[in-house]
């Protein structure tokens, strides 16, 4: 057996060691935390809901106004219907009176019916 020349030397590492290997992923920091912003949107949602909560309150007591605006009106909105209905009828015998003056034994106003029952005049269909 020939011995070597050279003297036996053992690979080692350098002195304080390798470096770490970098195995891990550097991402950096982008925007909020989750937390921040479960916070948030829920802070948002409490808000939103708040203003439904007086919209609705709001929404309520207008359409109670509404409501008792029309009540206090019924009295004169059938005060005024009154009204008109007596002016047209008044029209509607004047004119009659006007079309049937040549008619002999004609009543302005005689009902054309033969009974005692109340008919108002505009439910009478005219074709």
């Amino acid at each position: 057996m020939a011995v070597s020349q050279h003297p036996y030397r053992q690979d080692m590492p350098p002195s304080g060691g390798f470096e770490a290997i970098k195995y891990k992923r550097n991402l950096p920091v982008r925007g909020p935390s989750g937390v921040m912003i479960l916070t948030a949107v829920t802070a948002v949602c409490a808000y939103g809901f708040y203003r439904v909560g007086a919209g609705n309150l709001e929404k309520r007591e207008l359409q109670r106004e509404k409501v008792w605006s029309r009540i206090h009106l019924v009295p004169l909105l059938l005060a005024e219907g009154d009204r008109d209905a007596y002016r047209r009828q008044q029209a509607a015998l004047a004119r009659e009176k006007e079309i049937m003056k040549g008619v002999e034994g004609w009543e302005v106003g005689k009902s054309v019916y033969h009974n005692q029952r109340y008919r108002p005049a505009d439910s009478i269909v005219v074709l």
